[in-house]
């Protein structure tokens, strides 16, 4: 079995034109995965969050590109200046996580608890590979379903941060600022999605 996942397993390095092209096919089959996601959502409520739902949006993601797909990491990762948690606290912090989201969705704002998600889950990095991905797929979520509706627009909020990275950057570094300091404060991120919501709902 192992010797099959190798086979299988495109890498960069090697095959640069095939991983870019899988990683490609993989955002649009995790997109049809989230957009039935969001459906149950809108049907069930906060509850239908769970890990469950994060594990087949991270598989998703990096299907063929690697091998630990769906499954909380195991080992330490390093990611720029960000030091994420040890590895032994990550099923813990994502339990946290998901009970926040469970316990704040009718406290926050879709924008506010949205930037929850994809601060919160680019913080923890529970993932080896694929954080980035399925933490904009959560974020959309969440706005989603928060909202009630499966929100109109043909480049939707995942792909604008994708195009304005150094804004996304800045809004994590500062939010990850105020929790070194013992303060969740979610106004950056909320700023910086408001702005990409209103650019996807705005279209033509």
């Amino acid at each position: 079995m192992a010797g099959f996942f190798y086979a299988m397993l495109v890498t960069e390095k090697q095959y640069p034109e095939l991983y870019n092209a899988l990683l490609e096919k993989n955002l649009i089959r995790q997109y049809d995965l989230l957009t039935n996601f969001i459906e149950i959502g809108i049907e069930q409520g906060p509850t239908s969050i769970d890990k469950y739902m994060l594990w087949a949006l991270n598989h998703a993601a990096v299907a063929g590109i690697s091998q630990f797909g769906g499954r909380f990491r195991e080992e330490p990762i390093y990611v720029g200046n960000h030091i994420p948690p040890h590895f032994d606290t990550v099923p813990d912090l994502m339990d946290r996580f998901i009970s926040f989201i469970h316990e704040n969705w009718d406290n926050l704002s879709p924008t506010q608890l949205a930037g929850y998600g994809l601060w919160r889950l680019n913080w923890i990095h529970p993932f080896v590979e694929g954080n980035g991905r399925t933490a904009r797929a959560v974020c959309y979520y969440l706005l989603c379903v928060r909202s009630g509706t499966l929100l109109p627009g043909n480049k939707i909020v995942p792909e604008r941060i994708r195009d304005e990275r150094m804004p996304y950057y800045d809004a994590l570094r500062e939010t990850d600022k105020h929790w070194a300091n013992g303060n969740l404060e979610l106004q950056f991120m909320e700023e910086y999605l408001a702005k990409l919501l209103y650019a996807q709902l705005s279209e033509d």
